[in-house]
């Protein structure tokens, strides 16, 4: 039998020029002059995909800014291993963040910093001969500054960030919880037992770590319950971070009917289940815009820290 084919001289053509675009040379890349401003660079950016979502970001927080709502910062450890508190406390200093989350890496982090300028040991080394996450002043200090706080019903972040400050350890300038103390900017810190080194030391108190991060949560609840058209960013946290602040979001609307609209954003080398989910889709679903950054961290948030700066 012969092979029936279809007969393309049948289709129904468009005119190209009533056709709708998706991309349109208004929105491309414009060249630069060597020598000009991170704000010539900033606008010279394309208004698409992920540049177009950085300036949307952007504008989410200059507006949330300008009408002194809140703007929080959920933080894995890897920024401060990046080398951006910096960038984190000038923004704390600003008044552009109000509130920051860490997780248990991250105090670890912050604290070694303030303490001898230096962290972030070699694992793989470490591990093989047992002298991984041993170091006795790191433990001893964090421990014992989680247990008096416990004592005095203190969360984590405040208790530690008085430590430090108080201490006046050599490096506190650029530790984000003695500036979070000393600026009064809350500082919370959400702990899975077992995921830290100074868990396995014998000054690991359960009962402190506990109930020191559960009144964290507590406070990162009511942070959260401000949230309404604010900003919320998420910097690297995979798993626990966005879990705590799903609970967050259903607790504060189980209490205050609210946040139901603001702007989320997930700063990430990769796409991760977690963080999309829990951060940028459900929390939103109901109000509000998100955004996915995917890059470095220390590239993609010194580009937000910078960003910021210029247009608020």
């Amino acid at each position: 039998m012969p092979r029936q084919r279809v007969d393309l001289r049948k289709i129904k053509t468009i005119a190209l020029d009533g056709r709708k675009c998706k991309v349109t040379i208004r929105d491309f890349a414009k060249t630069a002059k060597k020598g000009e401003s991170f704000k010539d660079f900033y606008d010279s950016l394309p208004h698409i995909l992920a540049a177009n979502n950085l300036k949307s970001l952007v504008d989410a927080i200059v507006s949330a800014y300008r009408k002194k709502r809140m703007i929080m910062v959920m933080m894995g450890a890897h920024v401060i291993k990046c080398g951006l508190s910096p960038l984190i406390i000038d923004l704390m200093k600003r008044k552009v963040i109000r509130a920051v989350a860490l997780n248990g890496a991250g105090i670890i982090h912050d604290t070694e910093i303030a303490m001898i300028g230096r962290t972030s040991e070699d694992v793989g080394e470490g591990i093989m001969d047992g002298s991984f996450g041993m170091a006795a002043e790191t433990a001893s200090f964090i421990n014992g500054a989680i247990e008096a706080g416990f004592r005095r019903g203190t969360g984590i972040g405040e208790s530690l960030g008085g430590a430090i400050s108080k201490t006046k350890l050599p490096h506190r300038s650029l530790s984000i919880l003695a500036n979070g103390y000393a600026l009064n900017v809350p500082i919370t810190v959400h702990v899975a037992i077992g995921t830290d080194i100074i868990h396995q030391h014998p000054s690991a108190n359960g009962q402190a770590i506990g109930e020191g991060s559960l009144l964290d949560f507590k406070n990162f609840i009511y942070n959260v319950s401000n949230l309404e058209g604010g900003v919320v960013m998420n910097f690297g946290s995979a798993v626990v971070l966005p879990e705590v602040f799903l609970k967050a979001v259903t607790v504060s609307r189980n209490l205050h009917s609210k946040p139901s609209a603001f702007t989320a954003a997930n700063f990430d080398m990769i796409n991760q289940y977690r963080p999309y989910q829990n951060v940028l889709s459900r929390p939103t679903s109901i109000g509000g815009e998100s955004y996915s950054i995917i890059g470095h961290h220390e590239i993609s948030i010194p580009l937000l820290y910078r960003s910021i700066i210029e247009n608020i």
